[in-house]
């Protein structure tokens, strides 16, 4: 990518998280959206005291996404890796940690293979989602180990009260033989609400590996020229009520089931059959006016079946473990939130969560626990504002764990907020990292590898308004015995990483234009000592920027997104360098009788190559048309 490229971008990119700008008669009212994951209480975006980006189900259907993806590249502090086009495996790198230290949730439920220690963003439909909540910077004082580098929570959609009963469909078309289609209902009274939705996606795919490979022997190591298809089939559903006192049960469920073709050979398959299946049931109430009680469980699972050339890989290849990984987490949590005073709550409460591992791997441990208890203090004193968390948490494997946050902020008047934070975390490995076998006698795992740590400072002036909104937040992140790879991908300690990031956002929203940018400048470097000290760490863009311009003329829509990043690295030695890209969309919309819209999207107009991932191919110039009926 050229230099002045990146530049222009990055002059004009300051970014604005999504959902931001609203729509108020005086010009200097803040309306703030209101959302949960930042303190695990419904408090505003504004009071959260966090970097928060919000993705609406209005920006969803404005930016018209094909992933999970789509939707998070470029938002601050955001860097994703992919290993080709759709449904393949994708990873994200929140503020230079590790994927493993990014909290997945769905509803609330905890996401992702026990195995891998990754949740499977690439298999969750679009379609399913009516917002995202994504909290940057540690919160394991309030969910433990995972919670890093921060918070990536999904809402699955819901119906509405008083929303009577309606029908939605879409079907969409586009390159590479890719179709999606949808169809669900939706409806509610005074008291009962309820959404079901089933849906599937298909694309005939690209070559995910790039010719060479196996010459070079890097990444995939093979040269596999055929197109890598994708096939999903999904599923939502949730239903709820509420009584006249207040009391709340709810139940929601989501299953996605794909299979996913890749560059692979003999020794790791090229074919996987993988499900996502996630349920959860809540109940709130409230004994007394001053305490509101919720109690929650939930599992989620993620399965993976290997295959090589149509047979089941633990035939093929009997000696090599790696026929299928099934992940359960079995999980449950009792939450107290008591107000003290006028603008005072404190929550405390007790969350409990068992792993297991089921596989024809023989694993040396296959299930473990952890128990955390956690308490919360907010409160709000004239324009201070003070946000206080402790929490422990004993883990079966690793013992006691105990991690804490602090953050003040000051309100000025007109919606300018000054805050400051203080947090600690903690991350388990995997049990990948920890048990899998050796392969074909090579070992692939370390029994020795201690839990991550970290302590994360961060700084932040912000302002939101009706109309317009900006921000800026500087941080600094250690991390000691970061998990990372040698060479023969055994993975090993290092003594500590030093992370060191400024994020910026500017958007606008005036008359029937809306402009949101988003600008992230990181330093993630090794700082462990050795011969990779002062070393990028693997597969973090260290800058960033994006930009959507969007204008309404009546039933039309037109949009654009300009996206831009900077040069990474694949390896801890920074000798697999990517180059930095650019990419721009244009879409379109048109609406031609009342809930009937046709939408176009052309991605990567300009037909860039470039990776994310060392040697493996990502889509180049591709269009989609999409046919949408929504009341």
């Amino acid at each position: 990518m050229k230099k002045t490229t990146l530049a222009a971008l990055l002059g004009l990119a300051l970014a604005s998280q999504a959902g931001h700008a609203q729509t108020a008669t005086d010009p200097n009212s803040t309306l703030s959206p209101v959302i949960v994951t930042a303190t695990r209480t419904a408090i505003t975006e504004n009071d959260a005291l966090s970097s928060v980006s919000v993705i609406t189900r209005e920006d969803i259907d404005r930016l018209q996404p094909t992933s999970v993806s789509d939707l998070l590249n470029g938002l601050p502090g955001v860097s994703i890796a992919q290993t080709g086009g759709i449904g393949e495996a994708t990873s994200l790198y929140l503020r230079g940690t590790n994927p493993t230290h990014v909290l997945v949730l769905i509803d609330g439920v905890r996401i992702g293979s026990v195995s891998l220690g990754l949740a499977a963003l690439e298999q969750i439909p679009v379609s399913a989602i009516d917002r995202i909540e994504l909290v940057r910077g540690p919160r394991a004082s309030l969910y433990g180990s995972d919670a890093l580098g921060g918070v990536l929570q999904i809402f699955l959609r819901h119906g509405q009260p008083d929303g009577g009963v309606k029908p939605e469909f879409s079907v969409t078309g586009g390159s590479h033989g890719y179709i999606n289609g949808q169809a669900g209902i939706s409806g509610g009274d005074s008291h009962l609400w309820y959404n079901a939705s089933l849906g599937g996606e298909y694309t005939g795919g690209i070559p995910a590996c790039r010719m060479g490979a196996a010459e070079l022997g890097v990444a995939c190591g093979v040269d596999d020229p055929r197109n890598d298809a994708y096939r999903n089939w999904n599923g939502f559903a949730n239903f709820g009520y509420r009584w006249d006192n207040g009391t709340e049960l709810s139940f929601d469920w989501m299953r996605s089931k794909s299979n996913v073709e890749y560059a692979g050979s003999p020794y790791g398959g090229n074919d996987a059959i993988e499900e996502q299946y996630v349920a959860g049931a809540r109940l709130s109430f409230t004994p007394v006016d001053i305490w509101k009680v919720t109690l929650s469980a939930g599992q989620s699972r993620d399965d993976d079946d290997t295959f090589y050339q149509g047979t089941y890989f633990g035939e093929y290849y009997p000696r090599m473990p790696t026929g299928f990984f099934d992940s359960r987490r079995n999980q449950a949590s009792w939450q107290n939130d008591i107000t003290l005073a006028s603008n005072q709550l404190l929550t405390v409460g007790v969350d409990y969560q068992q792993e297991h591992i089921y596989s024809d791997t023989a694993f040396q441990q296959t299930t473990r626990g952890d128990t955390g208890t956690f308490a919360q203090y907010q409160g709000t004193f004239g324009q201070n504002e003070v946000q206080a968390s402790v929490r422990h948490d004993h883990n079966d494997q690793f013992g006691n764990h105990n991690t804490g946050a602090l953050a003040w902020g000051y309100h000025f008047d007109q919606g300018l907020v000054l805050s400051a934070s203080y947090g600690t975390a903690f991350h388990a490995p995997t049990f990948d990292d920890l048990y899998f076998p050796a392969f074909g006698g090579v070992p692939t795992a370390n029994p020795d590898l201690k839990p991550e740590t970290s302590r994360s400072a961060e700084i932040g002036l912000n302002q939101q308004l009706s109309n317009w909104n900006w921000g800026v937040n500087a941080y600094q992140t250690r991390i000691t015995d970061l998990i990372g790879f040698n060479s023969e991908f055994i993975p090993f300690n290092l003594s500590s990483a030093r992370i060191r990031g400024l994020e910026g956002q500017f958007g606008f929203k005036l008359d029937d234009w809306r402009v949101q940018s988003y600008l992230t400048l990181l330093q993630p470097k090794n700082n462990d000592g050795g011969p990779d000290n002062g070393n990028v760490l693997p597969r973090r863009a260290e800058r960033t920027a994006r930009v959507d311009i969007d204008r309404q003329f009546g039933k039309f829509g037109v949009g654009a997104t300009f996206f831009a990043a900077g040069k990474r690295y694949d390896d801890v030695a920074n000798t697999e360098r990517m180059g930095g890209y650019a990419t721009t969309d244009f879409r379109a919309s048109y609406t031609f009788a009342p809930g009937w819209q046709v939408e176009g999207k052309l991605a990567n107009a300009f037909d860039h190559r470039y990776e994310t991932t060392y040697y493996y191919n990502q889509l180049g110039r591709t269009w989609y048309l999409t046919l949408r009926y929504t009341p």
